[in-house]
């Protein structure tokens, strides 16, 4: 019964979208928005921060760097940390703050065009998917982690699947009913299975140090 009225729900939260043209969200996901937004954005902010200092001086050692492993120093100082010509906290710093903007206007009831989810999606898209490959590249290739991005990470993903299950659920991408009554009660699983898949990589990948 509660499966049923949740989709119920939804289903008259989509139709008055389809009315007015605008789609809002619920507190409980723009509380995830302005949360999620907020961790990525004092991640990208301490190292950035951390990066300049490591300009001024080669030999500053990041407050993060705790061992071989776990070393924001030799991130910072890898070519992946500037992929796009500069430091990529800087992205983080634009792109974290609007999430927390999109979060803070549907606490206030704002309600946004359906081009608007479509893009915030792509974003996240972008997003997850380029951390993605920051992660391939800090595991295999820089051979090193860092605390701050893992934590953007974690934040990313979060924001990633549950914009992705808002937009099936409101109808702003097509999804079949039994997708939208699962997605309603579960979008917990995904964020999870891909941290937790994640976490197994970072486990194996040292799993030496890490029992040793």
């Amino acid at each position: 019964m509660m499966t049923r009225a949740v989709v119920d729900d939804v289903s008259s939260d989509r139709e008055e979208g389809t009315a007015t043209g605008t789609v809002g969200g619920s507190r409980a996901f723009a509380l995830l928005l302005v949360i999620t937004g907020a961790a990525g954005l004092l991640a990208a902010w301490v190292i950035t921060l951390d990066k300049f200092k490591l300009l001024e001086d080669p030999n500053f050692t990041p407050g993060c760097s705790l061992n071989p492993v776990v070393s924001c120093g030799n991130i910072m100082k890898s070519d992946q940390a500037s992929a796009f010509g500069f430091p990529n906290p800087m992205l983080g710093l634009v792109t974290y703050a609007v999430v927390i903007f999109i979060g803070v206007g549907l606490l206030a009831g704002a309600r946004y065009r359906r081009w608007f989810w479509l893009g915030l999606n792509a974003g996240t898209l972008f997003g997850v998917g380029f951390c993605t490959w920051l992660q391939y590249q800090s595991l295999y290739s820089i051979n090193s982690l860092c605390l701050w991005c893992c934590l953007a990470w974690v934040a990313t993903i979060l924001m990633f699947w549950y914009v992705t299950s808002h937009n099936l659920r409101e109808g702003v991408l097509p999804a079949p009913s039994w997708l939208r009554g699962f997605l309603s009660e579960f979008t917990w699983v995904l964020p999870v299975l891909h941290i937790g898949i994640i976490g197994m990589l970072i486990l194996t990948r040292w799993w030496d140090f890490w029992t040793g």
